[in-house]
């Protein structure tokens, strides 16, 4: 049975820092393609940053130059190290795993919280 766990969620003030991590279990994680996304309350849940099995990663314009994906294949976690937060930022994030060849084989964890205020 596959699963995603995030953690490292919270409450943070503005222009604070915090890491998500999400483990992956019951998968060949190396063969999928891993991703955070994130909803606001009363929004779309929206992709926020991916990695490759080959370590090609990608963020959307609104965290560039502050949050930072990367993953370590033999522990089997993606991490999401977010800088500078704002809180705009605030919002569930979403672990997500997406195989590279089986397009259909798609898995979601069940959210970390994180907040941004004063």
């Amino acid at each position: 049975q596959v699963q995603l766990v995030e953690s490292g969620g919270g409450l943070v003030q503005p222009g604070g820092s915090l890491k998500l991590s999400c483990a992956a279990s019951g998968m060949f994680f190396s063969a999928y393609t891993m991703g955070w996304y994130r909803q606001a309350p009363g929004k779309q849940r929206e992709l926020v940053a991916t990695v490759t099995s080959n370590f090609n990663t990608n963020c959307v314009d609104p965290v560039k130059g502050r949050f930072t994906i990367s993953r370590s294949n033999t522990r089997k976690t993606v991490y999401l190290q977010m800088n500078s937060l704002k809180p705009e930022d605030t919002g569930v994030y979403y672990c997500n795993a997406v195989h590279q060849q089986i397009r259909s084989s798609i898995y979601w964890g069940r959210g970390t919280q994180v907040t941004v205020s004063s």
